[in-house]
C-alpha cells in the first residue's frame, strides 16, 4: 500500500511537472509572437515616417495628404486588440488570440467583462487561457486550413458570466460518461479541462460541453 502510494504520488508529480512546463512553453510562444508584432509594427513606423519625409521634402503635398488618408485607412481597418473592460482578461485574450492568429484559424470574438471581479482574476485568466488553448490545438488537427475556426463570447446573462468558447474539431473527441476528454495526445491531457471543471465548482458554476457536426463548444457560467 506504501509503495502504491509512493508510485502514484511520483506520477501526478511528473504530470503536474510535464503540464506545468507544457504551460511555460505556450506562454513564452505567446510572448515571442507579441514581441514578432512590435518589432514589425516599429519597422513600418519607420517606413511610414521615412516616406512622409521624402513627401515634404520634395513639396508634395498633395502625395503627402494621400499617403496621411491611406494610412489612417489601413489604421482603422486594424482591431485587433480585444478590450473587455478589464485589464488583465484583456491581457490574456489578447496574448491567446495572438498566437491563435499565427495558425491560419479564424477567430471572432466579442467579449465585455467588469473592471472588477468577485472571482478572482487568476482564476478567470485560467479558465480562458485553457478553453482557447483546447481550442487551437483542436482546431490545428484540421488538415483544411479554411475550416479552422474559434469563436468566443464573454458577457454578462442572468448576473452570471458567461464564457462561450467553440471551435472546429479536426480528429476524434473522446467522451467518458459525460465527460469530453481533450484530444490532446501528450500524456497531460484533460490536465486543462480538470483545472476548468474545478475552478468553476469553486465558485458554484456550471459548465457544459457539446460535441456536434465537428463543433465542439464549451460554456462556461460563474456567478457574480
Amino acid at each position: 500500500m506504501g509503495l502504491g502510494n509512493f508510485l502514484f504520488g511520483r506520477m501526478l508529480d511528473r504530470r503536474i511537472s510535464e503540464y506545468q512546463n507544457d504551460l511555460i512553453t505556450k506562454h513564452y510562444d505567446e510572448v515571442q509572437n507579441i514581441y514578432k508584432q512590435m518589432r514589425g509594427w516599429r519597422h513600418d513606423y519607420h517606413n511610414h515616417i521615412q516616406t512622409m519625409k521624402a513627401h515634404l521634402a520634395l513639396g508634395q503635398t498633395d502625395e503627402l495628404d494621400e499617403y496621411l488618408s491611406n494610412l489612417d485607412t489601413d489604421l482603422s481597418a486594424v482591431d485587433t486588440v480585444i478590450q473587455t473592460g478589464n485589464v488583465m482578461i484583456d491581457a490574456i485574450l489578447n496574448s491567446k488570440l495572438s498566437l491563435i492568429a499565427t495558425k491560419n484559424i479564424s477567430v471572432n470574438t466579442k467579449a465585455t467583462v467588469p473592471s472588477k471581479l468577485r472571482i478572482s482574476e487568476i482564476d478567470l485568466c485560467i479558465i480562458i487561457g485553457n478553453l482557447l488553448d483546447n481550442a487551437m490545438e483542436a482546431c490545428l488537427k484540421q488538415t483544411t486550413r479554411s475550416d479552422r475556426f474559434i469563436r468566443v463570447y464573454i458577457g454578462i446573462l442572468k448576473e452570471q458570466l458567461y464564457i462561450s468558447v467553440s471551435n472546429s474539431v479536426g480528429g476524434e473527441v473522446i467522451k467518458s460518461g459525460k465527460t469530453f476528454l481533450s484530444t490532446k495526445d501528450s500524456a497531460t491531457h484533460g490536465f486543462g479541462l480538470m483545472r476548468v471543471d474545478r475552478i468553476t465548482d469553486k465558485y458554484n458554476g456550471y459548465v457544459n460541453r457539446q460535441n456536434e457536426e465537428g463543433v465542439f463548444a464549451t460554456e462556461v457560467m460563474l456567478p457574480l
